[in-house]
């Protein structure tokens, strides 16, 4: 949904940024200036006891003297609560008593089914907490006590439960007047598929509402009272509202606790995360139901750079950590990283909390290891490498896995990391013993053919991606639309990396804002009209961002082909590398061709670029390495 011309602004007047901002502080009145708009305050976003945070009404902006945040009022719901920039701007609009944007009849009527089918939740959330304080919830109470849950531990997570009868839910509902098929629609009730009467679908169960980000209940899961169930834990099934791959639970809290300097922590299960935000690790989320998806790991990145992956310490948790590896990897890179908490065999955090208190459980989620740890150990734990094939089975899987990460600094990370780790497994004796030697030490590595002209650095590639960010900075009502696209961008510059987290997650940090800064300083990217005046420019900005990402993705597709291409080389190239070298040239010509019928609209030097790969292929890429 894009937004009129001047409505942001029209906000910004009609709000003051000390009305948002005094949700979150407590004013120091003896040096606040109120009639002219001055506050001061302790800052929200680092522990302090001094009031250095200052807020202008006139100005409408934040400055904190201590930790240097600062922003106006949309940044500060965006840092300080961890809203999205729509979340954001529909909450200044609340508060300025002005209503959104109009939206198209088919998304009113998206909005209006959906609207009925959150209020239907609402009416199960508190009708479930009713039922937990009956008398058929005594038992359900009993363990809930017993796992340490005290009354305030309920209400925060809105615990309730589920009789064991087959229609109580469903004829609550239905009496007050909610039709049938809406409950069934909500995921509350099922209907057989020979037409018999409808049923409850949870029942006999401890029920724990999901939330999505923005608060509402989109569904619920419930944990079985009889030990016997067929299922000890299950969730509702997918709806509008909800889609389990997608979310996670007690995500808006987390996304709170982490924009206030909390680390993300993802646990297993509901009883997991509660125990860790009572444990005071309010940063804590769970899949629901199923094994961390792509999706939730998105997710995860949008919200944290390195979330911490916190299982359980039996063999099905590092089970679940070895799988995780292999989905992580393709998606790795700057900004997008995984640490792993691997808890002590036989514990959940749980029972980690329960025996060594809060301290026991921090100090495991400081010990998390990185990524590259946890994939030597997947590849080297109780294994025997004492014969070459064994030991060049061992570097084909790594080089195989290393191969899936697609940003090309990572991946030589990993790879002098894991040759570290390689070195030092299989050092000579006399190494490990600490008697070293010049012959011994691993040597450097020979030149390769990372030198070539078809994978030197491309000037045209580097503005095509400043085009992109330059034109969701202007538009941000575009990135929804591109955000799977723009999840994939893989800047090696550290700067612009920062500036996609920004984007995706609706924030900003200090190092997005330098390289947005330093993009619009480029004479190319400034003269954009859609860039430079973007009011009112979106329907000329959508297709020249899309034009830009089919480009750019043409060209990383064009240089991952020729990365894998050079490292099939062996002596003299055979038939197969040709052929890949050959469509490598050609992919990367096909991505120089422009493809709104305007010419060269990003400034690149297509002959430049062919006759650099004629060279390539005639004088380098054939060259016996010696």
């Amino acid at each position: 949904m894009s937004l009129p011309p001047g409505f942001l602004d029209d906000l910004r007047n009609r709000v003051p940024i000390s009305r948002i901002v005094g949700r979150k502080v407590t004013w120091d009145l003896r040096r606040s200036n109120q009639a002219k708009g001055d506050w001061w305050a302790p800052c929200p976003f680092h522990g302090e006891k001094t009031a250095s945070f200052h807020v202008d009404d006139q100005k409408g902006f934040y400055y904190c003297f201590g930790c240097h945040a600062k922003g106006d009022a949309l940044a500060f719901l965006r840092e300080a609560e961890g809203l999205g920039f729509m979340e954001a701007v529909a909450v200044m609009a609340s508060e300025a008593g002005v209503p959104m944007p109009e939206r198209s009849p088919r998304e009113r009527a998206q909005t209006d089914r959906r609207t009925q089918l959150v209020e239907v939740m609402d009416r199960a959330v508190r009708w479930f907490r009713l039922q937990l304080q009956s008398g058929a919830g005594g038992a359900a109470r009993d363990y809930l006590s017993r796992r340490g849950l005290d009354a305030a531990a309920l209400d925060r997570f809105e615990i309730g439960f589920a009789p064991d009868l087959r229609q109580a839910l469903l004829r609550h509902l239905t009496d007050a007047g909610v039709p049938e098929a809406l409950v069934i629609e909500a995921g509350l009730a099922a209907k057989p598929e020979d037409g018999g009467a409808a049923y409850d679908r949870f029942r006999g169960r401890i029920i724990f509402p999901i939330r999505d980000g923005r608060g509402r209940c989109i569904s619920f899961g419930g944990r079985a009272m009889d030990p016997n169930a067929r299922a000890k834990y299950l969730n509702g099934p997918e709806t509008a509202l909800f889609d389990k791959g997608r979310n996670l639970y007690n995500f808006g809290p987390a996304r709170a606790a982490v924009a206030k300097g909390q680390p993300l922590v993802v646990a297993e299960g509901y009883m997991d995360v509660i125990a860790l935000v009572r444990a005071g690790v309010e940063g804590a989320v769970a899949p629901l139901g199923t094994a961390i998806t792509e999706d939730q790991l998105r997710l995860m990145w949008r919200v944290a750079p390195e979330p911490v992956i916190a299982l359980d310490g039996d063999a099905a948790g590092l089970r679940a950590a070895m799988r995780l590896i292999d989905m992580a990897l393709p998606l790795a890179g700057p900004g997008q990283a995984l640490r792993f908490a691997l808890l002590p065999s036989g514990q959940d955090p749980d029972d980690l909390i329960r025996a060594g208190g809060p301290g026991a459980i921090r100090a495991v989620l400081e010990g998390a290891q990185p990524l590259v740890d946890l994939l030597w150990r997947r590849e080297t734990e109780g294994r025997v490498f004492d014969s070459p094939e064994r030991r060049a089975a061992l570097d084909k899987a790594l080089d195989d896995a290393v191969a899936r990460i697609p940003d090309q600094a990572t991946r030589e990370h990993y790879a002098q990391e894991l040759k570290r780790k390689r070195w030092a497994l299989f050092a000579p004796p006399r190494a490990a013993k600490g008697r070293l030697t010049r012959r011994d030490a691993p040597q450097p590595p020979v030149p390769q053919t990372r030198a070539s002209a078809l994978v030197a650095t491309d000037p045209g590639e580097a503005l095509i991606e400043a085009m992109i960010l330059a034109l969701c900075a202007a538009h941000p009502d575009l990135v929804a639309r591109v955000e799977s696209r723009l999840e994939r961008l893989e800047p090696t510059d550290l700067g612009r990396a920062a500036l996609v987290h920004d984007l995706l997650a609706g924030s900003s940090s200090a190092a997005g804002r330098a390289a947005l800064d330093a993009i619009m300083a480029d004479p190319h990217v400034r003269c954009a009209p859609a860039i430079s005046h973007p009011a009112g420019a979106t329907e000329t900005a959508e297709p020249l961002l899309l034009n830009a990402l089919d480009r750019i993705e043409a060209h990383r597709a064009a240089r991952e082909e020729i990365a894998r291409a050079e490292a099939e080389i062996q002596g003299l190239a055979d038939e197969g590398l040709t052929w890949r070298v050959t469509q490598s040239a050609r992919a990367r010509l096909q991505a120089d061709q422009p493809s709104m019928g305007g010419g060269d609209d990003l400034g690149e030097d297509r002959d430049e670029l062919a006759a650099r790969l004629r060279r390539a292929l005639t004088e380098e890429i054939w060259r016996k390495r010696r």
